[in-house]
C-alpha cells in the first residue's frame, strides 16, 4: 500500500512538473486573452498539459541509465523508485490524450500542437545529444501560439513576430535549462549545442535570444508601442547587461538569474500580446 501511495508522487516528480505547468499556464493564458470561451480554455490546458507530461516522462525514461550513472537521486526512474513500465504506460496514455484533446481545437491547430510534440519527443529520443539540440525547442515553442491562434474561429494564421518571439524564448530556455547539468551531461556522452559551445558562450546565447524575444514582443505588434513595452525593453537590456557583467565571476549565478528574470518579463509581454494574436 505504501508503494502504491508513493507512485503518483513519483510520477509527478518524473514529469518535470515546473516546466510542464509553466508551458501549460502560458498556453492557457494566451488562449484566455485571445477570446477563447471557458470550455475551450479547459481543453487547451488539458491538451498542452497532457503533451507536456508525455515529454517529461519520456525524457526521464530515456535518460534513466545516464541519470543512474551520475547518481541523480532526484530522478525516480533512475533510482528504481518508479517502474519503467509504469512510466512507459504514462507516456502512451498522455500522448494519446494530447492527440484527442488537441483535435477539439480543429485539425490545423491539432497539427500544429502535434508537430510541436513530435519535435519535443525527438529531442528526448536523441536530438538532445546532437548539434541540432536547440531545434526542437525553437519549433515546439514557436508552434505553441500557432496552436492557440489556429483554434480561433476561421483558423487565422498567427503573426510572424509572435511565432519568432516564442521560438526565441524556447531556444533561450534550452540553453538555460542545460547549463546547470553541463558537467553531468558531458560525463555521460550528451553533447548538444550548449555543450559544444561551452558555459560562457551559452550564457551569452541565452541572453541574446531573450533580448531578441523582448524586442519582437515590444515592437512586433501593430500600432504604437505601449507604455509597458517602452519600460520593458530598456529594463531587459539593463538586467541582462548587469547580469552578464557580474556573472563573469567563477561560480556566479548572476547571468543565469538575469536571463530568468527577463524571461518572466517576456512571458508577461507574451500574454499581453494575446489581444493582437490575429
Amino acid at each position: 500500500m505504501r508503494h502504491l501511495a508513493a507512485t503518483p508522487l513519483a510520477l509527478v516528480r518524473a514529469a518535470h512538473p515546473l516546466p510542464s505547468l509553466t508551458v501549460t499556464a502560458v498556453a492557457t493564458g494566451m488562449a484566455a486573452v485571445s477570446g477563447r470561451e471557458s470550455g475551450e480554455l479547459v481543453t487547451v490546458a488539458a491538451a498542452v498539459l497532457a503533451g507536456q507530461l508525455s515529454v517529461g516522462w519520456l525524457n526521464d525514461l530515456v535518460d534513466a541509465p545516464r541519470d543512474a550513472r551520475v547518481g541523480r537521486v532526484d530522478k525516480p526512474v533512475a533510482t528504481g523508485e518508479l517502474s519503467r513500465r509504469v512510466v512507459f504506460v504514462g507516456v502512451l496514455v498522455s500522448a494519446l490524450a494530447a492527440v484527442a484533446l488537441s483535435l477539439s481545437s480543429g485539425v490545423l491547430a491539432a497539427a500544429a500542437h502535434l508537430t510541436a510534440l513530435g519535435f519535443a519527443w525527438a529531442y528526448d529520443l536523441g536530438v538532445k545529444s546532437s548539434a541540432l539540440s536547440v531545434l526542437p525547442y525553437a519549433v515546439s515553442f514557436g508552434l505553441l501560439p500557432a496552436f492557440v491562434v489556429l483554434g480561433l474561429p476561421g483558423a487565422p494564421l498567427p503573426p510572424a513576430w509572435l511565432v519568432l518571439a516564442a521560438a526565441s524564448l524556447g531556444c533561450a530556455a534550452h540553453f538555460t535549462n542545460v547549463l546547470p547539468d553541463l558537467d553531468d551531461d558531458l560525463a555521460t556522452g550528451v553533447r548538444g549545442l550548449p555543450h559544444r559551445m561551452g558555459a560562457a558562450a551559452s550564457h551569452a546565447a541565452a541572453a541574446s535570444l531573450i533580448l531578441a524575444a523582448s524586442v519582437l514582443l515590444v515592437l512586433g505588434p501593430p500600432g504604437a508601442v505601449s507604455g509597458v513595452g517602452l519600460a520593458a525593453l530598456p529594463a531587459a537590456v539593463l538586467i541582462l547587461a548587469v547580469g552578464l557583467a557580474v556573472g563573469r565571476r567563477p561560480g556566479s549565478p548572476a547571468a543565469f538569474r538575469a536571463v530568468l528574470l527577463v524571461a518572466l518579463i517576456d512571458v508577461a509581454l507574451l500574454l499581453t500580446a494575446g489581444t493582437q494574436l490575429e
